[in-house]
């Protein structure tokens, strides 16, 4: 536990006064503890009251953002996991402190938003109209929309009226956007019909002077796609594959310039089995920014890859989850 400071205490954190508290890892015994605390504690991006019978007790709001606050009430108890922590009190806390970005996913099929089970067209697990799907995302209030073009991915073409129709019904919400963005007019276009950031892939791999085009003309507006399948970078959809294994295809993308990777582990794609960290912690470790993406499902794994470097991670089926939908 600490005492909150100043609202620019370097951590991006909206802190309140220092009688505010925010949680980490630590489990509050007596009550009186907090009375210097009274008035507010800082919940991470999720957090959870125990129940005692059908009740729930503690919580003033849902809490499924940053940044959002619940008043300390007298007979909390406040701690790190779910069980066996019992108390005294007459409920505890739980609070997973996550910083990074937790972006939802949208991956497009014609005029529906889809999931396939590692990128295998043949296999469409979930199926929805694009407006309809994407105004549940939206509902959530995330702070970015990954956006998935898997028919541009497949026929080489951007789709610029689908990316109108996408930032039409985010109303302001940040998109990230990737497929059959082939060069950078293609790119710079997709920006112009509403997207925030564009991830590409194939074009980018094609040579390094093609990536080193991409990084001069979209600067930090650009995420390289790192689609790693069976070791090496994947392209056209994850269907060919470059040749490079992850060692080279990091020295391209440092000699090149690139600020960003969206890193897909492919064989955990739409399996829910959680995140290849060893593949995570190699890439994070070459200093660039990672946005991590393939089998993320829940908290644990949130904070398992913030801990390995990750500035943020896409949730798909993860997020279905979350939108209340079981397959």
């Amino acid at each position: 536990m600490e005492p909150l400071g100043h609202a620019s205490d370097g951590g991006g954190r909206c802190a309140g006064t220092t009688r505010d508290l925010l949680v980490r890892n630590a489990l509050v015994h007596q009550t009186g503890d907090l009375e210097a605390l009274t008035h507010s504690v800082e919940l991470g991006r999720r957090t959870e009251v125990a129940k005692k019978g059908r009740r729930r007790f503690g919580l003033s709001q849902s809490s499924e953002r940053r940044n959002q606050f619940v008043e300390t009430r007298c007979g909390l108890g406040v701690g790190p996991c779910r069980n066996n922590l019992a108390t005294r009190h007459i409920s505890m806390l739980t609070c997973y402190y996550v910083s990074m970005q937790v972006i939802p996913a949208l991956d497009l099929l014609g005029d529906d938003a889809v999931r396939l089970e590692q990128g295998d067209f043949d296999r469409v697990i979930f199926r929805q109209p694009i407006e309809e799907f994407l105004s549940r995302i939206i509902a959530t209030n995330p702070p970015l929309v990954h956006i998935v073009d898997l028919q541009g991915a497949r026929d080489g073409a951007l789709r610029r009226e689908v990316i109108e129709r996408c930032a039409a019904v985010a109303n302001g919400t940040a998109l990230q956007v990737s497929g059959g963005i082939r060069s950078p007019g293609a790119a710079l276009a997709a920006i112009d019909a509403g997207a925030q950031r564009v991830i590409v892939g194939t074009a980018a791999w094609t040579n390094a002077e093609a990536m080193a085009d991409f990084v001069e003309q979209l600067a930090d507006r650009l995420l390289v796609a790192f689609d790693v399948k069976d070791g090496r970078l994947a392209v056209r959809g994850w269907v060919s594959s470059t040749g490079l294994d992850v060692d080279q295809a990091l020295e391209r993308c440092l000699s090149s310039g690139v600020q960003r990777l969206h890193v897909t582990a492919v064989e955990r794609d739409g399996t829910m089995r959680g995140p290849d960290l060893a593949l995570y912690e190699r890439v994070c470790a070459s200093g660039l920014a990672v946005v991590a993406a393939g089998g993320v499902r829940d908290e644990r794994d949130l904070i398992a890859l913030e801990q390995v470097g990750c500035e943020a991670a896409v949730m798909g089926l993860g997020y279905l989850t979350r939108l209340g939908i079981t397959l």
